[in-house]
């Protein structure tokens, strides 16, 4: 199974790719680590950002996408315009999407933490939220 997780940062969906077969994980290259939208109040660009998020799905064959559930209100509360980009994403069509509770998330973690340190992958340092997010589902 290939999955997709984001992780998302002010106006930024950061993403890995992560593959599962047969108990061994791959790490495929991806042309691209970060979508980023300017202006998310904009329906041109929400859009848009639908649009290529789909199509990187589509090229690389990716099964699900993942995104770890953020905090809606309180003192560590998302920003607003997280929500909009998750919710692009969550109603592109053809796209398997599954909110994963960052509970249940580290609960996975815990139960199988990952065999390599991050600073081993090879991948950018924004993109350790999404590695560990994609691993904890894959290893579940």
């Amino acid at each position: 199974m290939r999955v997709c997780a984001v992780d998302f940062k002010d106006n930024h969906a950061n993403i890995c790719l992560l593959h599962k077969e047969n108990d061994v994980f791959d790490i495929p290259d991806c042309r691209q680590h970060r979508l980023t939208v300017q202006q998310v109040n904009d329906t041109e660009q929400l859009r848009d950002f639908q649009f290529a998020f789909k199509k990187l799905m589509e090229d690389y064959k990716v099964d699900r996408v993942v995104i770890t559930e953020r905090i809606a209100n309180g003192k560590h509360a998302a920003k607003m315009s997280t929500f909009k980009l998750e919710a692009a994403l969550q109603t592109c069509a053809d796209l398997h999407v599954e909110i994963v509770p960052m509970t249940v998330e580290k609960q996975w973690l815990k139960h199988s933490p990952p065999p390599v340190e991050f600073k081993h992958t090879g991948l950018r340092p924004f993109q350790e939220k999404p590695f560990m997010t994609a691993y904890a589902y894959l290893s579940n």
